[in-house]
């Protein structure tokens, strides 16, 4: 005779006979509440908390299929709190048996393929995507493809992972990133020149593994746009995944307004002077990212130049712009200068190489562009914000060894 198993709604199942949790309860609880308890619609996308749940390749076996299950085994069961957000360890995630992870606030409305890459942290994209090919990956017990949205409260089969988890996992390096503003929903920063936006290539920590470690509370820290390594200023992250969707869709529909600095080699006339021209980005046989004007394969691109400033009896004559970025293609401003005959000073794919050594041995080292400024709506007051970043040092000294405009 088996043993009876008692069930509370607000506690774990226990087994009378051992006073030990049952196996696979936890589950079976989450889908009672879920499916059985009569909870309002509305508040069926909303469960208290989320968890990790494994199923031990023992609780599957034959044996235990469509009977009650010994009270012998302990089932692994994980903190829901430590768990409730995206950035769980991989070493939480079982390596022999695959783990039931419930869909958490912070991931609602998310891709399945990026749900993946970031609770996977350390697991090749390539692998990741096999999984998902290979039909591993279940929500809610259904194949699923990569670009399938996740909801609160779906549960995503993981299969068993395995990697070679270093003993001691080696410190993220901290550079000093100033703070421009910080509220629950947004982190604006002032990103200096040389820091990456994200590691990867051989970059150990860029911007978001540091700012991320620096808050280990953080439920949620995202990206919202990117600047490229050598490029410094105003940079927008997300606390929240509502404020992220909600700031990608102002990107979108042009609402964030972007403005850099730039210097440029040239005689420029125009006051102001707007540039349509349609960028594809393609990689050259190294593998290096590459953009270049293609009216055919390529995709529409804004900028809207002014000048602020000129230099026309240096030599060679050189031009300060505002670059206003209407639509934000990868390398758009430096393409669209380099194609309309003024090279950016200090850029080493698109620019005048020779120039650019001329440039460093006057004092300029790096590629004079700084994300200057950025105005959106707050996604949560719904307030027109504006940030702004003052032309860093090297970039000012520069100018004023140039001597009056």
């Amino acid at each position: 005779m088996q043993p009876k198993a008692e069930i509370s709604l607000t506690g774990t199942a226990q087994c009378a006979a051992s006073n030990r949790p049952l196996p696979g309860a936890e589950t079976a609880l989450i889908l009672y509440h879920r499916y059985f308890c009569g909870i309002p619609p509305g508040e069926r996308q909303k469960p208290a908390f989320s968890a990790v749940l494994s199923i031990s390749d023992s609780e599957r076996g034959p044996q235990n299929r469509g009977g009650s299950r010994s009270c012998g085994q302990r089932p692994i069961v994980f903190d829901a709190a430590r768990f409730g957000h995206n950035y769980m360890p991989i070493s939480q995630l079982r390596k022999d048996a695959a783990s039931q992870v419930i869909v958490g606030e912070e991931a609602a409305g998310q891709r399945v393929d990026n749900f993946l890459l970031r609770i996977l942290k350390g697991v090749p994209k390539s692998h990741v995507y096999r999984i998902l090919r290979s039909g591993e990956v279940r929500v809610n017990r259904g194949r699923v493809g990569p670009d399938a949205r996740l909801s609160i409260g779906d549960v995503v089969r993981v299969p068993p992972i395995r990697v070679a988890d270093p003993s001691t996992p080696a410190p993220v390096p901290r550079a000093r990133v100033p703070l421009l503003f910080e509220d629950e929903s947004i982190v604006v920063v002032d990103k200096p020149s040389g820091l990456a936006v994200h590691g990867g290539s051989g970059i150990a920590a860029g911007l978001i593994e540091q700012m991320r470690a620096a808050r280990p509370e953080a439920r949620f820290l995202e990206l919202v746009h990117r600047l490229d390594r050598d490029t410094s200023g105003v940079m927008l992250l997300a606390k929240k995944r509502a404020a992220l969707t909600n700031l990608h869709a102002q990107l979108r529909e042009g609402g964030v307004d972007k403005r850099y600095a730039v210097l440029v080699r040239g005689r420029w006339r125009d006051e102001l002077r707007r540039v349509r021209l349609a960028l594809h980005k393609f990689s050259t046989k190294g593998g290096e990212r590459r953009v270049k004007v293609d009216d055919a394969m390529g995709q529409e691109a804004e900028t809207i130049f002014r000048r602020v400033n000129l230099w026309p009896r240096h030599d060679p004559p050189l031009a300060l712009l505002e670059a206003e970025l209407c639509t934000g293609r990868t390398h758009q401003i430096r393409v669209h200068l380099t194609h309309l005959g003024f090279p950016l000073a200090g850029d080493d794919k698109y620019g005048d190489f020779a120039w650019n050594k001329e440039l460093a041995r006057q004092g300029l080292k790096r590629m004079f562009l700084h994300a200057k400024e950025i105005a959106f709506t707050h996604p949560a007051s719904g307030d027109r914000v504006r940030f702004e970043s003052p032309l860093p040092r090297d970039l000012s000294a520069f100018l004023e060894s140039l001597g009056n405009a």
